[in-house]
């Protein structure tokens, strides 16, 4: 009888976030708010094995949960984006309007840098031979100017099909405005590929711009096998562990879905994992009544960054969502370097520099550290396994920020002699100490992180000195204080279990889905019967994934928004519409919200210019998941193993040498802890370091608050 009760309460949440070196797992009792993390290596080229083996290790054997009492699991995965990058897709078809089978190479022909001779541009995920086209047009009304010519997509299809495509895209001129056209391809094909996965446009991205459109249709069949090969597989294995709740996995907008939703949509999950962070930044910072968010999220391959924006959310999300994202770009930080992409995504910056990241010289024979990264295998010099090139990682450790007995809490050695010879290397080439060099490794990649949190942030018109930066990721707490000072920013937040944040936000997403259709008109020519007719029709289909995710109608939130713009202007600002039938009265409004945006954005209106709306989105969301407000570990509940001493010495500066520097426990903190540093903080998966001029304390919410 007990057993029986036992089975029929569930009260665990599990969270799964995998990332180029370490796959994270944190698991929330929702009923006490206790945690308990992993944190292992990620193996490739089959990542799930690990994840498997991980949540065997973490529910029954270390920490004696019981699988059966999981009640929610969640997924983040850089599956999609790695795939993009590596171009390790499908074979993929594609099937476009007549005269545009070259849209994809010819891209907008603007030069993303006008001064560079030897621009480098991605190679569409579709060779030239598989990008076919046939006779079809619709205007951009979307009525009908020359039939579809069925014939011609069958002779499409019997060429792919002796080609050995793997996915199909389809995407036709103005098809957002008039799908009739791609539904009759799509059906046709599945005639031919019945066992294949299809794209078609009118479904991934209904919005204009035909080579967005199309770079993200095929962008979404490129990756759909692999995907959906992989989240079954996941599933299966889950499901085999004896984990009986539902699987549900991250979205780039900060949501999450159903397996079978992500599996069919799989480029919405292009930012799955990096949202966790900036989720468990914003729990952080609301809980100790802060508004104003840098969400640094610093692991072993990259680091990304979001800043919060006040009304940028429009309801409940502090975080700026975009419609239009790029992968796989030519140079990293170059913005149009890249493959576009029609998908809701946080507002993120992606910035070159994880524990990882490799220092290196370049052509001009100057010091630089990243965009490489040693990844998990062979990883950084330090891990001991055959890596012999000077990461970041390794100059933390040379510098004594890192204790070689207690990372990943003793379970995972690092050597130090293995890193002082890869950085010995690279300081012979330079004719350079060695601490010095160390230390100038560490100094240029918080100075890189720096410069490109303040050009993200001035470009939004942001005065980031007065935010909290909240540091989560292995590396993030170790270099956040020093990040901070290059910004001018006086306060930083570590959140327990930082080392595993992105995993830990995972468990605060909502099931959510965004919806858009562009339908471009003046405002004062608005069909609303039209209008109506689009809303209706997306709020059942929003209302249908969040059914198939377990939501209940009466749970479901919606949100409806709109992109405007002046008539002329290439870029729209989003506002929010009313819920309900749209009637005259609602245009009024409309107006008024687009007055009041564009005022905040740009401090001026355009009197006598009409105002045009060209994208009209919805956002259905599920309840918001309820976390326990005492979620940090039970102090003293971890053993510290090989870190007896109470202090070892650190290289703050190197021209001041080695600094005695005590070290803590963080599970043995005394609440109302403080002290002015250098002090360093170690956990099972992270270490917070806070360098002179810097004052570290235990706030009550088991957040380390420091300040300067």
């Amino acid at each position: 009888m007990k057993e029986a009760f036992h089975k029929a309460v569930p009260s665990l949440a599990l969270a799964i976030d995998i990332g180029g070196t370490f796959t994270d797992i944190v698991c929330a009792d929702l009923s006490s708010g206790s945690l308990k993390v992993g944190k292992v290596l990620t193996t490739f080229p089959d990542p799930a094995k690990g994840v498997l083996e991980a949540i065997v290790h973490l529910l029954e054997k270390e920490d004696g949960f019981d699988v059966e009492t999981v009640a929610r699991a969640i997924h983040g995965t850089t599956l999609v984006t790695n795939a993009l990058i590596e171009r390790k897709g499908a074979r993929t078809g594609l099937l476009t309007t007549q005269g545009f089978r070259d849209a994809l190479e010819i891209r907008r022909e603007g030069r993303y840098d006008i001064y560079d001779l030897f621009l480098e541009l991605p190679e569409p995920l579709v060779e030239r031979r598989l990008r076919l086209d046939v006779p079809e047009r619709l205007n951009v009304r979307g009525e009908s100017l020359l039939r579809l010519d069925e014939d011609a997509v069958r002779k499409a299809c019997e060429h792919l099909c002796r080609e050995g495509v793997e996915a199909i895209a389809i995407s036709f001129l103005h098809s957002y405005a008039n799908p009739v056209n791609e539904r009759r391809a799509e059906a046709i094909a599945r005639e031919k590929f019945p066992h294949t996965p299809i794209s078609v446009s009118h479904r991934v991205a209904p919005e204009m711009r035909e080579y967005e459109r199309t770079s993200t249709t095929v962008a979404n069949a490129y990756v759909q096998p692999l995907a959906r090969r992989y989240l079954e597989e996941l599933e299966r294995g889950v499901q085999a562990a004896g984990i009986e709740a539902p699987l549900h996995i991250m979205l780039s907008n900060g949501g999450s879905c159903s397996v079978e939703t992500a599996a069919e949509f799989p480029v919405r999950l292009v930012e799955s994992g990096p949202s966790g962070g900036a989720l468990a930044a914003e729990f952080w910072c609301r809980r100790l009544g802060r508004e104003d968010v840098f969400a640094f999220d610093m692991g072993g391959t990259t680091a990304k960054a979001i800043l919060s924006e006040r009304g940028a959310g429009k309801g409940s999300r502090s975080f700026p969502i975009i419609n239009e994202s790029e992968v796989a770009r030519a140079y990293r930080f170059k913005r149009g370097s890249g493959l576009p992409l029609l998908v809701p995504v946080l507002d993120m910056l992606e910035i070159g520099a994880g524990g990882g990241s490799i220092a290196h010289l370049n052509e001009m024979g100057l010091p630089v550290v990243g965009p490489e990264s040693a990844g998990a295998f062979p990883g950084p010099a330090c891990y001991g396994q055959g890596g012999d090139k000077p990461t970041v990682t390794d100059a933390d450790l040379l510098l004594g920020h890192l204790n070689a007995h207690y990372f990943l809490g003793g379970s995972m050695p690092l050597h130090l002699e293995l890193a002082r010879q890869a950085v010995a290397k690279l300081a012979k080439t330079m004719q350079m100490p060695l601490e010095r060099l160390a230390w100038g490794i560490c100094r240029l990649v918080d100075e890189n992180m720096a410069n490109a949190a303040r050009v993200h942030a001035a470009e939004r018109g942001l005065d980031i000195r007065g935010y909290t930066l909240v540091a989560t990721g292995g590396a993030g707490p170790v270099h956040a204080c020093r990040v901070a000072e290059r910004l001018g920013i006086g306060t930083v937040l570590i959140p327990p279990a930082a080392g595993v944040g992105s995993a830990f936000g995972l468990l605060l997403a909502p099931i959510s889905f965004d919806f858009a259709i562009s339908y471009v008109a003046r405002l004062k020519t608005l069909d609303l019967n039209h209008l109506n007719q689009i809303y209706d029709d997306m709020e059942s289909q929003g209302l249908a994934v969040m059914r198939d995710a377990g939501v209940r109608e009466a749970e479901v939130r919606v949100q409806r928004f709109a992109d405007m713009r002046y008539v002329g202007q290439g870029h729209e600002i989003r506002v929010a519409v009313p819920l309900g039938p749209l009637a005259s009265d609602s245009l009024t409004r409309l107006r008024s919200a687009f007055d009041k945006e564009y005022r905040r954005i740009f401090g001026r209106l355009c009197d006598g210019v009409a105002i045009e709306a060209v994208h009209w989105r919805l956002t259905v969301s599920g309840p918001k998941p309820e976390m326990k407000t005492g979620v940090g570990r039970k102090r003293g509940s971890e053993r510290r193993r090989g870190s007896e001493a109470s202090s070892r010495q650190v290289i703050f500066d190197p021209d001041a040498g080695p600094a005695s520097t005590p070290v803590y426990n963080r599970y043995e903190l005394p609440l109302e802890f403080r002290m002015r540093g250098p002090v360093i903080v170690e956990e099972k998966e992270a270490t917070t370091v806070a360098p002179p001029g810097w004052t570290l304390a235990l706030d009550p919410t088991e957040c380390l608050v420091l300040t300067r």
